[in-house]
């Protein structure tokens, strides 16, 4: 069956002018134009469509999902798979959620007495999947599924304590990473004291410490526009600037 832009629009619940926008950058080309002008889609289009969706649903930026299908690797079906294998942790994680509401519903009406670790355990959890759709592929290719692994586990098994210490601990970072960056040294007092801040707040997450470890994340902060985005969303530069005081922290070269 075959689709002018309007009719696969309504179909996928996009608007036209986001088909007309991915036809523009080469995400998402027509299989043909009629002798009207008009942009014609068939199987194979929306077959694509369906996975740019899926891939935007992960939070995957635009630039990133069109080396994917493009890549002369892509392979559709495992690429379902992997989705599949997503929306089921995604599944798991909304069912920890509501089941974590209920019980505290349940213990608000006087019903149940909830323990302070339950209160708190979907939210781990939570933290955990948004991390995986976010930064998943990208963490795991740079160190490797096992070291992702216990990083979760650790996660997973931190006491309200460690939890509400390590949450403290990211507030600090930043703040004074805020601070430092007024100075533009990296290597400065405050910078150097941001950078260690940060190592503390890793070591809650990591299942062991490195140097090494430690500058490649930095680095990729600067690298992927996601992290650059989330540390420069208040003072552009950040992302840099923290990168340079970690290299300094940790002796590594740029």
């Amino acid at each position: 069956m075959e689709y002018t832009v309007q009719k696969l629009a309504k179909l996928a619940g996009v608007s036209t002018r986001t088909l007309r926008y991915y036809d523009e950058i080469g995400l998402l080309k027509p299989a043909r134009l009629n002798s009207s002008g008009y942009r014609i889609y068939g199987k194979h289009e929306v077959d694509r469509l369906q996975q740019i969706l899926f891939y935007r649903e992960l939070g995957v930026s635009l630039e990133n999902i069109q080396a994917i299908v493009t890549a002369p690797s892509f392979d559709g079906s495992k690429a379902l798979h992997e989705h599949y294998e997503k929306l089921l942790e995604k599944k798991e994680q909304l069912e920890q959620l509501i089941a974590n509401v209920e019980k505290t519903i349940a213990m608000t009406e006087g019903r149940l007495i909830m323990s302070d670790k339950e209160k708190f355990e979907g939210f781990k959890n939570k933290l955990i999947d948004e991390n995986e759709e976010k930064y998943g592929k990208e963490i795991r290719e740079k160190y490797g599924k096992e070291t992702i692994e216990k990083s979760n586990q650790k996660l997973k098994n931190m006491t309200e304590k460690e939890y509400n210490e390590v949450t403290a601990l990211a507030n600090s970072v930043m703040e004074k990473l805020h601070e430092a960056f007024k100075t533009g040294d990296p290597a400065s007092e405050l910078a150097q004291e941001a950078a260690k801040l940060h190592k503390d707040w890793l070591c809650y997450y990591w299942d062991s410490y490195t140097k090494e470890a430690h500058a490649g994340l930095a680095q990729m902060y600067v690298d992927d526009e996601r992290f650059t985005a989330y540390y420069d969303k208040e003072q552009p530069g950040t992302a840099e600037f923290l990168r340079d005081a970690i290299f300094i922290f940790t002796g590594t070269s740029k």
